[in-house]
């Protein structure tokens, strides 16, 4: 079912942008990319619209999604701008375990030669339940021949398309939308941007347009550059090992090439592998990542403390009595400002409440040491700003009343000069250095295009803070950049700043300062000109290639070497075997020539073959060629000849006779009756096939006639009995026959380049080999596989491996591999399979019974993998997979230990079951009618504390269930129910907090001070005095830690109840993380922070 309607013009909206469908994908492909509208500054009059024609809108009604079994499947054909257009999914993902999906060119291959369209579309998988969960992206694309379609390879996880609860798929059924608005053509990639511009953009790896971005916004930094290319570095340093060389490598690039760079260099340098490039990360977070990495690199150079000088602030913290005179203060350091946008008009409002005074009050009253409970003020003031600001938009936040990540779309304003002495130096401290004047220029705005889960980052950018914006989009440089120096600057509804980056006025000559080659190490250079003659000669290669082609020359000396090791089937592996790079106008006699120099034989003395391919997908040398050819012909007409394709190799089969002496010599005259067949011996005793020779035969003569021949070729006794058969084909699967001696070669139907394979007749004792003859044996070969199989606690290690058939049955593994380990019951065995592109086992285990063979355990989309990862159950996997498992840390309420309870119970069960169960297991109550608690933990921190009733269908949450003490039952009006948490802080100057450990509930009293509250703490968890001796005590708010004294009363801290989240205040207890960690989880890539590990 399928309707089309127009959508209003203001619900146009922009997201992300993608890469081309393609049946082959190396690795996960990544949702990216959008052209959004421009930005706006604050307090100017908007530009007038642009007319454009509107979209169209086209909803496609999938039934029975389930029951597709395409692998691809297209909707209609419908119309937008003229032209034809249909919307096209892959169910079962393309290459990757996500939805893909793609706007397609409906009549591509009947359109005239040199078509192109360009359209802006927008792609959604319609929430049939709440619409607000839609998913929904946008993008655009030139179309052409080449790229007829474009779109997401990773549009949702198939996971939540496929759950039903998600309602996403409803009663079997899908419903997607496509808007499409087709736009004048703009070929992005025939524009030469340094020669319009002076700059080129950084190639995306696949999901790195916020590391691009955020480089690019570093490399216009002049002041940074030039640091980063007086970081010492030798010619002996490898790039991919080696940061600072890394970087400096791409900045070079990016000052002095033509083309756009790629960072593939500088991504090894951090230590990351494919599937980092292909995980979307922040940019704030990978700021503060790669400057405490850089900063860290500097030290002891002549360049250390440029972070520092450049980007680090400080801020005073302070608390200030109103009746007494009693003021508390704390001086932090800062890399960049965290900005609240919900609520806030513009920058001045963010900062407004940045320095929003606190009233602590009432019950809020502040213990001051030596005054007891006082009326407080509570704020931040700032001691000094940057030279560089970077100003970091929080777009993202908790939605209590959802349950979910939300982006903050609001309008927001920010100015071209920001003033942050205003109105008297309000944000200020009092002992700021008056004298330096903090007026900032507007230098760079990071957009994020896109939703929570995902879109793309690009960046604008005035290199010289003069008037003329650019807009650095990966690859893509624009040529007009409308928008910044034609204010105000205007985004879309998805499309907003996220990050800006403001340079003092006052300082902004320093900064933005000259930088050349002289500030480039000669080693760096020398390299980078020998990397550019290199890209030049492959260049050249290249423009030339159609001049040339590729010669590759087989002989017997190569098909020796590879049948029995490498290979067993046909001949010989090309790849492997002499090539010669050829102009196509090179007469063959002269090519000859080139031959007679590599391999010592005399022109006259050769004799080729050329190769074909036969419809059953085996590769034999089919007919020599004539004399005529070689005399009259050049290289380029053979190979056409031989082969149509215009990019193909010219593949030939040198024929080389030699006398009793082993030297060469001319080879036989062929006529039409004579065929050319090559033979290999099987020695079934030791399994053995190898190449043994070929002989030129007459069609009409018999094996029988050859026997003689084929016995000395062997070196067996001249009286053996042999048994020959033919190599048929081996795809998709193998045929090889027997060969009746007596039977002519023609009535066999034996040709040129046929193999036969022989051995000696099978004995009684042969017959008990397990391959006794050659169709057993290439059966074997062809359906083989050697199997590395690892523990799944152990996922990277391997522990052993077997060697198993593609053919052998679920049962077959199992059995197998019980045999191995030594297990009686291969029930309780539980496979996994590998994640080709995470190296990682996939999220969901094999179900018993549930793949046919083991070829299907081992496949992943186009890959194939050679490693199953297992478990031993403790009961038989057809019984657990009737169960809900669940994993419950279990707290005494006297005791200290904690005790891991796995869970097992039906799967429409209540959380009141799970507590049931858990009172039978053997664990020691207070008594019998204890209380118990189930908290549900995400991240190391208290979610909510779950119903009875509710159901066990949460799927990101594990469970910690404690023993409820007698004093949390009944809590006073003078107590409260407190969270805390255990954390520790990443070490550098921007110090991230990071939870860990189970966190638990604590009640605290009026007037308690933190010593009491410490003591109890350290009883609970029983830890020694010399340990609990380093442990530091925070209350958090907000995120932030504010570290307290033993004297200070923790209670009057917290005001606020059942506030979880980002708002979220609880006790924090820092320490060393001294927990094992297990080896291997189920990440999610929402979880996956930004690593840099060189």
């Amino acid at each position: 079912m399928t309707m089309v309607t127009p959508p209003p013009l203001d619900q146009q909206e922009d997201e992300e942008m993608l890469v081309p469908h393609s049946d082959v994908v190396e690795g996960p492909q990544p949702m990216e990319v959008a052209q959004p509208e421009e930005a706006t500054a604050a307090a100017v009059v908007e530009n007038p619209p642009v007319e454009e024609p509107p979209a169209l809108k086209f909803t496609w009604l999938i039934p029975g999604f389930t029951r597709l079994n395409t692998r691809k499947h297209y909707s209609d054909v419908f119309v937008a701008g003229g032209f034809k257009w249909r919307v096209l999914i892959f169910p079962k993902g393309n290459n990757v375990d996500q939805l893909a999906m793609y706007l397609d060119v409906a009549d591509a291959a009947g359109l005239p030669y040199g078509w192109c369209r360009y359209a802006h579309f927008g792609l959604t998988v319609v929430n049939q339940i709440n619409n607000r969960y839609s998913v929904r992206k946008e993008t655009q694309h030139q179309f052409n021949a080449r790229e007829s379609d474009w779109g997401f390879t990773s549009f949702m996880p198939l996971g939540e398309l496929y759950d039903p609860t998600r309602g996403y798929l409803v009663n079997d059924t899908v419903l997607i939308e496509a808007e499409v608005a087709v736009r004048k053509v703009v070929d992005y990639w025939a524009y030469d941007s340094k020669k319009e511009t002076g700059f080129v953009g950084l190639k995306n790896q696949g999901a790195t347009c916020y590391m691009n971005s955020l480089l690019e916004t570093l490399y216009h930094i002049p002041y940074f550059r030039k640091a980063v290319y007086h970081m010492p570095t030798t010619e002996n340093d490898a790039p991919t090992a080696s940061i600072p060389l890394a970087l400096q490598s791409l900045f070079y690039k990016l000052q002095y090439n033509d083309t756009s760079v790629a960072t593939k260099e500088l991504t090894k340098s951090f230590g990351w592998d494919t599937y980092d490039s292909f995980m979307q990360h922040d940019v704030q977070e990978l700021n503060r990542v790669l400057c405490e990495k850089l900063e860290d690199k500097m030290k002891g150079t002549v360049v250390e403390g440029t972070i520092q000088k450049l980007f680090e602030g400080h801020q005073m913290n302070y608390i200030e009595c109103i009746n007494v005179d009693y003021k508390s203060t704390r001086k932090e350091s800062f890399y960049d400002l965290q900005l609240d946008v919900k609520g806030c008009k513009d920058v001045y409002a963010s900062f407004d409440k940045y320095v929003e005074v606190e009233r602590l009050e009432g019950d809020n009253k502040y213990h001051a040491e030596g005054h007891d409970l006082q009326d407080a003020k509570k704020g931040v003031l700032f001691t000094d700003f940057p030279p560089v600001l970077q100003l970091q938009l929080k777009r993202f936040e908790y939605d209590f009343m959802r349950d979910t990540m939300v982006k903050i779309n609001d309008r927001y304003e920010f100015p071209l000069q920001l003033d942050l002495d205003r109105e008297n130096g309000k944000y200020l401290s009092p002992d700021s250095d008056k004298s330096v004047r903090n007026l900032y220029t507007l230098h760079s705005v990071l957009v994020h295009s896109g939703g929570v889960n995902g879109g793309h980052y690009y960046a604008y950018i005035r290199p010289t803070l003069s008037d003329q914006w650019y807009k650095f989009d990966d690859e893509r440089l624009p040529q007009n950049n409308p928008g910044f120096n034609n204010p105000p600057f205007k985004f879309t509804k998805y499309s907003n700043a996220y990050m800006l980056v403001y340079i003092r006025e006052s300082e902004k000559d320093k900064i933005i300062c000259n930088v050349d080659e002289k500030d480039v190490a000669e080693h760096l250079r020398a390299r980078l000109k020998k990397e550019q003659e290199e890209k030049e000669d492959k260049r050249k290669y290249k423009a030339e290639a159609h001049l040339f082609t590729t010669v590759k020359v087989a002989r017997d000396e190569d098909i020796t070497e590879q049948i029995g090791k490498n290979m067993y089937f046909d001949l010989v592996d090309h790849e492997k075997v002499k090539s010669f790079r050829i102009e196509k106008q090179t007469p063959f006699l002269l090519f000859k020539e080139e031959v007679a120099k590599e391999f010592g034989i005399p022109v006259e003395l050769q004799r080729f073959w050329i190769w074909a391919k036969r419809q059953n997908h085996t590769y034999r040398p089919n007919r020599p060629l004539l004399s005529h050819e070689e005399l009259q012909m050049v290289v380029g007409h053979i190979r056409e000849a031989s082969n149509k394709a215009n990019n193909a190799e010219l593949k030939l089969f040198l024929e080389i006779e030699r006398g009793p002496d082993g030297r060469p010599i001319p080879p036989p005259d062929k006529s039409h009756e004579d065929i050319l067949l090559f033979f290999k011996l099987y020695d079934p005793e030791n399994g053995v096939l190898r190449y043994v020779g070929r002989l030129m035969v007459k069609n009409s003569s018999k094996p029988m006639d050859i026997i003689g021949e084929l016995i000395q070729m062997a070196g067996f006794a001249p009286d053996e009995e042999i048994e020959l058969f033919e190599e048929i084909k081996f795809q998709p699967c193998v045929m090889c026959e027997h060969l009746d001696k007596n039977t002519s070669f023609r009535l066999s139907q034996i040709e040129d380049g046929d193999i036969i394979c022989y051995q000696k007749a099978l004995s009684i004792e042969e017959d008990e080999c397990a391959y006794p003859d050659v169709p057993s044996f290439l059966e074997y070969v062809q359906n083989r596989e050697v199997v590395r199989f690892r523990t799944l606690e152990k996922p990277k290690d391997d522990e052993f491996t077997m060697e198993l058939s593609k053919l052998h049955s679920y049962d077959d593994v199992v059995d197998r591999l019980a045999e191995k380990i030594g297990l009686d019951d291969s029930s309780k065995i539980r496979l996994t399979p590998h994640n080709c592109y995470s190296q990682q086992p996939k999220p969901q285990p094999i179900k018993y019974r549930g793949v046919d063979h083991l070829s299907d355990m081992l496949a992943h989309y186009n890959q194939t993998s050679d490693i199953l990862y297992y478990e031993v159950l403790d009961i038989p996997l057809p019984e657990l997979q009737g169960l809900k498992i669940l994993n419950v840390a279990f707290h005494h309420a006297s005791k200290d230990e904690v005790i891991i309870h796995t869970i097992r119970l039906p799967k429409q069960s209540t959380v009141g079951d799970v507590i049931n169960e858990l009172k039978t297991k053997v664990v020691e109550l207070s008594h019998q009618d204890a209380e118990l608690r189930l908290l549900e933990v995400f991240s190391h921190k208290i979610y909510k504390v779950t119903s009875l009733i509710f159901m066990l269908t949460f799927f990101f949450f594990y469970l910690v269930k404690s023993q409820i003490p007698e004093e949390e039952k009944n809590i006073g009006p003078n107590a409260r129910l407190i969270h805390v948490y255990h954390f520790t802080k990443e070490s550098g100057q921007n110090q991230q907090v990071h939870n860990f450990g189970d966190p638990f509930v604590l009640v605290i009293h009026e007037g308690e001070t933190l010593e009491e509250i410490k003591t109890r703490i350290q009883k609970k968890l029983h830890v020694p005095d010399e340990d609990f001796a380093k442990w530091k005590f925070a209350f958090f708010s907000t995120g932030r830690p504010d570290y307290l004294q033993d004297t200070d009363v923790v209670y009057n801290r917290f005001q606020r109840k059942d506030v979880y989240g980002a708002w979220e205040q609880y006790l924090g207890l820092e320490h060393v993380d001294n927990a094992p960690k297990r080896a291997y989880h189920n990440r999610h890539a929402y979880e996956k922070p930004v690593k840099i590990y060189n």
